[in-house]
Protein backbone atom coordinates (compact mmCIF):
# COMPACT_ATOMS: atom_id res chain seq x y z
CA UNK A 1 0.00 0.00 0.00
CA UNK A 2 1.51 3.40 -1.12
CA UNK A 3 1.47 6.11 1.27
CA UNK A 4 1.16 9.98 -0.04
CA UNK A 5 3.26 13.05 1.20
CA UNK A 6 1.85 16.47 1.05
CA UNK A 7 4.02 19.21 1.20
CA UNK A 8 1.48 22.18 2.23
CA UNK A 9 2.42 25.57 2.82
CA UNK A 10 2.71 26.22 7.03
CA UNK A 11 1.81 22.88 7.49
CA UNK A 12 5.36 22.61 9.33
CA UNK A 13 4.51 25.37 11.31
CA UNK A 14 1.42 24.20 12.16
CA UNK A 15 2.33 20.87 13.52
CA UNK A 16 5.64 22.24 15.70
CA UNK A 17 3.07 23.90 18.05
CA UNK A 18 1.23 20.57 18.00
CA UNK A 19 4.47 18.92 18.85
CA UNK A 20 4.80 21.22 21.87
CA UNK A 21 1.84 19.18 23.10
CA UNK A 22 2.62 16.09 22.29
CA UNK A 23 6.10 16.49 24.01
CA UNK A 24 4.71 18.21 27.20
CA UNK A 25 6.07 14.86 29.29
CA UNK A 26 9.01 15.97 28.42
CA UNK A 27 8.71 19.15 29.12
CA UNK A 28 7.53 18.10 32.51
CA UNK A 29 10.91 16.13 32.76
CA UNK A 30 13.08 18.37 32.19
CA UNK A 31 11.28 20.87 34.57
CA UNK A 32 11.80 18.27 37.24
CA UNK A 33 15.63 17.41 36.56
CA UNK A 34 16.56 20.90 36.55
CA UNK A 35 15.35 21.47 40.13
CA UNK A 36 16.20 18.24 41.43
CA UNK A 37 19.33 19.21 40.40
CA UNK A 38 19.47 22.59 41.90
CA UNK A 39 18.45 21.21 45.04
CA UNK A 40 19.21 17.30 45.47
CA UNK A 41 21.55 16.59 48.33
CA UNK A 42 22.63 19.98 48.29
CA UNK A 43 21.95 22.82 50.87
CA UNK A 44 23.68 25.49 49.03
CA UNK A 45 20.76 25.69 46.37
CA UNK A 46 18.48 26.50 49.49
CA UNK A 47 20.81 28.65 51.27
CA UNK A 48 21.52 30.66 48.26
CA UNK A 49 17.94 30.98 47.33
CA UNK A 50 17.50 32.84 50.49
CA UNK A 51 20.92 34.31 50.92
CA UNK A 52 20.70 35.96 47.79
CA UNK A 53 17.60 38.28 48.13
CA UNK A 54 18.44 38.90 51.92
CA UNK A 55 22.09 40.01 51.07
CA UNK A 56 21.17 42.16 48.32
CA UNK A 57 18.59 43.79 49.89
CA UNK A 58 21.13 44.41 53.38
CA UNK A 59 23.44 46.35 51.11
CA UNK A 60 20.54 47.97 48.95
CA UNK A 61 18.97 49.08 52.55
CA UNK A 62 22.13 50.39 53.67
CA UNK A 63 23.36 52.37 50.72
CA UNK A 64 20.08 53.74 49.60
CA UNK A 65 18.06 53.90 53.32
CA UNK A 66 20.93 55.02 55.64
CA UNK A 67 23.71 56.50 52.81
CA UNK A 68 21.59 58.21 50.41
CA UNK A 69 19.02 58.70 52.79
CA UNK A 70 16.31 57.89 50.27
CA UNK A 71 12.47 57.55 50.60
CA UNK A 72 10.57 54.09 50.64
CA UNK A 73 6.93 53.73 49.51
CA UNK A 74 4.76 54.98 51.48
CA UNK A 75 5.28 53.88 55.40
CA UNK A 76 6.43 50.60 54.24
CA UNK A 77 9.72 49.42 55.96
CA UNK A 78 12.48 50.11 53.69
CA UNK A 79 13.92 46.26 54.12
CA UNK A 80 10.40 45.15 53.61
CA UNK A 81 10.06 47.41 50.28
CA UNK A 82 13.55 46.16 48.99
CA UNK A 83 12.93 42.53 49.64
CA UNK A 84 8.95 43.12 47.86
CA UNK A 85 10.85 44.24 44.64
CA UNK A 86 13.97 41.39 45.07
CA UNK A 87 10.85 38.71 44.30
CA UNK A 88 10.12 39.64 40.75
CA UNK A 89 13.56 40.84 39.80
CA UNK A 90 15.33 37.58 41.10
CA UNK A 91 12.59 35.38 39.25
CA UNK A 92 13.73 37.93 36.11
CA UNK A 93 17.27 37.60 36.63
CA UNK A 94 17.49 33.48 37.28
CA UNK A 95 15.51 32.95 34.20
CA UNK A 96 16.79 34.78 31.68
CA UNK A 97 20.68 32.87 33.31
CA UNK A 98 19.48 29.27 33.00
CA UNK A 99 17.35 29.63 29.80
CA UNK A 100 20.36 31.41 28.12
CA UNK A 101 22.75 28.42 28.45
CA UNK A 102 20.26 26.15 28.43
CA UNK A 103 20.65 24.03 24.98
CA UNK A 104 24.61 24.56 25.57
CA UNK A 105 23.90 22.56 28.94
CA UNK A 106 21.32 19.93 26.66
CA UNK A 107 23.18 19.89 23.56
CA UNK A 108 23.84 15.80 23.69
CA UNK A 109 20.02 15.62 24.24
CA UNK A 110 19.62 18.45 21.31
CA UNK A 111 21.52 16.58 18.51
CA UNK A 112 20.56 13.38 18.70
CA UNK A 113 16.70 13.86 19.18
CA UNK A 114 14.16 15.33 17.79
CA UNK A 115 11.62 17.70 19.65
CA UNK A 116 11.00 21.42 19.20
CA UNK A 117 13.88 23.21 21.24
CA UNK A 118 11.64 25.32 22.67
CA UNK A 119 10.85 23.37 25.50
CA UNK A 120 14.36 23.41 26.91
CA UNK A 121 14.78 26.83 27.29
CA UNK A 122 11.34 26.72 28.66
CA UNK A 123 11.82 24.08 30.92
CA UNK A 124 14.35 26.20 32.98
CA UNK A 125 11.84 28.39 34.61
CA UNK A 126 11.21 25.77 36.79
CA UNK A 127 14.26 27.01 38.94
CA UNK A 128 13.31 30.66 39.04
CA UNK A 129 10.18 29.73 40.33
CA UNK A 130 11.08 27.42 42.57
CA UNK A 131 13.45 29.83 44.00
CA UNK A 132 10.85 32.57 43.95
CA UNK A 133 8.79 30.44 46.05
CA UNK A 134 10.89 29.76 48.48
CA UNK A 135 11.69 33.73 48.50
CA UNK A 136 7.75 34.23 49.02
CA UNK A 137 7.91 32.46 52.03
CA UNK A 138 10.85 34.75 53.68
CA UNK A 139 8.87 37.60 52.26
CA UNK A 140 5.74 36.06 54.43
CA UNK A 141 8.14 35.50 57.26
CA UNK A 142 9.04 39.05 57.29
CA UNK A 143 5.47 41.46 56.97
CA UNK A 144 4.68 38.63 60.07
CA UNK A 145 8.38 40.01 61.86
CA UNK A 146 7.21 43.79 60.86
CA UNK A 147 3.31 43.11 61.30
CA UNK A 148 2.88 44.08 57.93
CA UNK A 149 -1.30 42.91 57.25
CA UNK A 150 -1.53 42.43 52.91
CA UNK A 151 -5.13 43.33 51.64
CA UNK A 152 -7.33 41.88 49.29
CA UNK A 153 -4.95 43.02 46.08
CA UNK A 154 -2.32 40.73 47.47
CA UNK A 155 -3.51 38.19 44.86
CA UNK A 156 -2.48 40.04 42.38
CA UNK A 157 0.59 38.73 42.74
CA UNK A 158 -0.25 35.62 40.66
CA UNK A 159 -0.92 37.39 37.57
CA UNK A 160 2.05 39.57 38.34
CA UNK A 161 4.26 36.49 39.02
CA UNK A 162 2.90 35.58 35.29
CA UNK A 163 3.65 38.66 33.66
CA UNK A 164 7.60 38.49 35.29
CA UNK A 165 7.81 34.73 33.77
CA UNK A 166 7.00 36.24 30.16
CA UNK A 167 8.97 39.35 30.64
CA UNK A 168 11.66 37.05 31.20
CA UNK A 169 11.49 34.00 28.54
CA UNK A 170 11.25 36.81 25.75
CA UNK A 171 15.04 37.78 25.90
CA UNK A 172 15.90 34.23 27.75
CA UNK A 173 14.65 32.93 23.67
CA UNK A 174 17.08 35.00 22.10
CA UNK A 175 20.00 35.17 24.37
CA UNK A 176 19.52 31.25 24.02
CA UNK A 177 19.32 31.58 20.09
CA UNK A 178 22.33 33.48 20.23
CA UNK A 179 24.32 32.00 22.62
CA UNK A 180 24.37 28.51 20.67
CA UNK A 181 26.25 29.97 18.06
CA UNK A 182 28.28 32.52 19.69
CA UNK A 183 29.32 31.07 23.27
CA UNK A 184 30.77 35.03 23.68
CA UNK A 185 26.81 35.54 25.50
CA UNK A 186 26.98 33.67 28.11
CA UNK A 187 29.52 36.30 29.34
CA UNK A 188 27.08 38.87 28.50
CA UNK A 189 23.89 37.79 29.84
CA UNK A 190 25.27 38.30 33.67
CA UNK A 191 25.87 42.01 32.38
CA UNK A 192 22.59 42.37 31.14
CA UNK A 193 20.94 41.14 34.51
CA UNK A 194 23.46 43.20 37.03
CA UNK A 195 22.90 45.93 34.35
CA UNK A 196 19.09 45.89 34.68
CA UNK A 197 19.34 45.64 38.40
CA UNK A 198 20.45 49.10 38.78
CA UNK A 199 18.22 50.32 36.09
CA UNK A 200 15.16 48.71 37.80
CA UNK A 201 13.31 50.15 41.27
CA UNK A 202 14.85 47.06 42.89
CA UNK A 203 16.70 49.39 45.85
CA UNK A 204 14.89 52.38 45.59
CA UNK A 205 11.48 54.01 45.19
CA UNK A 206 10.04 54.72 41.38
CA UNK A 207 8.82 57.81 43.53
CA UNK A 208 12.32 59.84 43.06
CA UNK A 209 12.22 59.67 39.26
CA UNK A 210 11.55 63.35 38.12
CA UNK A 211 8.04 63.27 36.00
CA UNK A 212 9.87 64.44 33.11
CA UNK A 213 11.79 60.94 32.86
CA UNK A 214 9.19 58.77 34.17
CA UNK A 215 8.00 57.35 30.83
CA UNK A 216 11.29 56.74 29.31
CA UNK A 217 12.15 55.33 32.90
CA UNK A 218 8.78 52.47 32.41
CA UNK A 219 9.78 51.55 29.25
CA UNK A 220 12.07 49.17 31.49
CA UNK A 221 9.40 46.68 31.30
CA UNK A 222 10.26 45.81 34.78
CA UNK A 223 9.51 48.86 36.58
CA UNK A 224 5.82 48.13 35.54
CA UNK A 225 6.09 44.23 37.43
CA UNK A 226 8.37 45.65 40.24
CA UNK A 227 5.71 48.92 41.74
CA UNK A 228 2.95 46.36 40.74
CA UNK A 229 4.19 43.51 43.04
CA UNK A 230 4.88 46.84 45.63
CA UNK A 231 1.39 47.75 45.07
CA UNK A 232 -0.11 44.08 45.74
CA UNK A 233 2.09 43.23 48.61
CA UNK A 234 2.44 46.49 50.28
CA UNK A 235 -0.05 48.87 49.31
CA UNK A 236 1.89 51.92 49.80
CA UNK A 237 1.78 52.82 46.45
CA UNK A 238 -0.67 53.97 43.76
CA UNK A 239 -1.76 51.49 40.89
CA UNK A 240 0.64 51.82 38.35
CA UNK A 241 -1.72 51.33 35.40
CA UNK A 242 0.81 53.28 32.22
CA UNK A 243 3.79 51.25 33.83
CA UNK A 244 1.92 47.52 33.83
CA UNK A 245 0.62 48.32 30.57
CA UNK A 246 3.74 48.80 29.18
CA UNK A 247 5.32 46.17 30.84
CA UNK A 248 2.50 44.03 28.88
CA UNK A 249 3.35 45.00 25.37
CA UNK A 250 7.05 44.75 26.22
CA UNK A 251 6.20 41.30 27.46
CA UNK A 252 4.58 40.19 24.11
CA UNK A 253 6.57 42.17 21.94
CA UNK A 254 9.73 40.18 23.13
CA UNK A 255 8.19 37.03 23.55
CA UNK A 256 6.72 37.12 20.11
CA UNK A 257 10.41 38.18 18.77
CA UNK A 258 11.91 35.63 20.85
CA UNK A 259 9.87 32.86 19.31
CA UNK A 260 10.44 33.85 15.35
CA UNK A 261 14.33 34.40 16.19
CA UNK A 262 14.04 30.88 17.97
CA UNK A 263 12.47 29.26 15.35
CA UNK A 264 14.74 30.84 12.43
CA UNK A 265 17.84 29.54 14.08
CA UNK A 266 16.67 26.39 15.32
CA UNK A 267 16.91 24.36 12.17
CA UNK A 268 20.62 24.87 13.08
CA UNK A 269 21.00 23.94 16.44
CA UNK A 270 22.16 19.93 16.06
CA UNK A 271 24.92 21.25 13.08
CA UNK A 272 26.98 23.60 15.41
CA UNK A 273 25.74 23.35 19.00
Amino acid sequence: MSQELVIEAGRSERQYWKDLWHYRELFLILTWRDVAVQYKQTVVGVLWAVLRPLLTMAAFTFVFAKVAKLPSEGGAPYPLMVFTAMLPWQLFSSAIATSANSLVANSNLVAKVYFPRIIVPAATMGVAMTDFVISFALLSAMMFWYQYVPSIQFFAVIPLTVLAAIVALGPGLILCALNVTYRDFRIIVPFITQFGLYLSPVGFSSSIVPEKWRLLYECNPMVGVIDGFRWAVLGSIAFPQRALLISVGCALFFLFCGIKIFRKAERTFADVI
